[in-house]
């Protein structure tokens, strides 16, 4: 996973961009999903990002936190008839693109940017 962080920071122009990723069941994100963003339930995956806000200059690099629950992953994976790897290649650049400031839930549009550069960094990652 180490790796794949690292070929879709290089791909986004920010090879010395930090990040953490830490993998969870459903009981955990969605505590976090609860106690954060209000929502009730699991989810397959919670952003963070560092580089907004007040102090965001002082550290540029520290892009923020990926939250991946494996067993919601695990469940989309077998829905999908795709590998729990590709799924979880997916959700991280999901978690990233949301670190560098993608929204699919402001605007259609901004849904549709999100989609397409997701899909190039899928398949520069594959």
């Amino acid at each position: 996973m180490q790796k794949t962080a690292q070929a879709i920071l290089n791909a986004l122009d920010c090879p010395d961009g930090e990040l953490s990723i830490l993998l969870v069941d459903d009981q955990q994100i969605e505590k976090l999903n609860n106690k954060y963003l209000h929502r009730k339930g699991p989810t397959n995956v919670i952003a963070f990002p560092m580089r907004n806000g007040k102090f965001s200059n002082i550290t540029p690099h520290l892009l923020g936190d990926i939250v991946l629950s494996a067993e919601t992953a695990h469940k989309e994976s077998k829905v999908a008839g795709i590998t729990i790897d590709k799924r979880l290649d997916q959700l991280l650049v999901h978690g990233i693109l949301h670190l560098f400031g993608y929204d699919h839930e402001g605007s259609q549009n901004d849904s549709l940017l999100m989609e397409i550069k997701s899909n190039e960094l899928l398949d520069l990652i594959e």
